[in-house]
């Protein structure tokens, strides 16, 4: 990668940090600048919001039905990255709670907690779960990873009516939304990890989200 433009990512992470985040953005080709609650840096090629916690049910004008404790500081903080990047027309990749976030910024909502089946099938109990999507023709994931494949998953909470213009393209068994993006505009959000399925954890049971995260390194790489 010499001579080659590296390009500089603010990434959104938990309180305790997230060092898979930043390792496999570096891996990918990408300077990752991580901070907890950090204002916007529109001096950065793109933004990456990570996983995490619950929303606060208040930002998508619902009353508590079954979410955990939220971070508002964390919320309040990734609403208004989110606005400053997409006001500036730079690429965004949201990674499960970061989908989530872009949904809720973008005037959608969510299922607070998913019904059975559904719950069990996505819900972190100790180790990430495992289950097949399937990928719209034509879509990223798809040119990626062809029409099905596998993903990890560890969340509770799902994306209900989506945000303005977003489109889903990737679905897991009972219409859950796995992944969306914005036709005309740089954006991806995911309901799974990439950065735990990648470089140093790559796993053979699951697609390789090297390609994901490389993918937008170069998108902000090019911007």
């Amino acid at each position: 990668m010499s001579g080659m433009h590296i390009p500089k990512l603010q990434v959104s992470v938990p309180a305790e940090g997230a060092d898979n985040y930043t390792a496999a953005l570096e891996r990918a080709g990408g300077n990752p600048a991580a901070g907890y609650c950090p204002a916007p840096d529109l001096s950065c090629a793109g933004l990456v919001l990570c996983g995490g916690g619950d929303i606060a049910c208040e930002f998508f004008g619902q009353e508590d039905r079954g979410s955990n404790p939220p971070d508002r500081a964390r919320d309040r903080a990734e609403l208004a990255l989110f606005q400053a990047f997409y006001g500036a027309g730079k690429p965004i990749l949201g990674i499960c709670r970061g989908m989530q976030i872009i949904n809720v910024a973008l005037d959608g909502t969510l299922i607070q907690d998913l019904p059975q089946p559904q719950r069990d099938f996505h819900t972190w109990d100790g180790a990430d779960k495992v289950h097949p999507i399937a990928c719209l023709e034509g879509s990223l994931l798809h040119r990626l990873y062809g029409p099905l494949c596998s993903v990890n998953s560890a969340h509770h909470q799902g994306l209900d009516r989506l945000g303005e213009g977003l489109r889903t393209i990737a679905w897991s068994e009972g219409g859950v939304p796995e992944a969306v993006d914005l036709p005309g505009y740089p954006l991806l959000g995911l309901q799974f990890h990439p950065e735990r399925m990648s470089f140093a954890l790559r796993r053979p049971d699951t697609l390789n989200g090297e390609g994901i995260l490389t993918w937008f390194v170069e998108l902000c790489r090019n911007i």
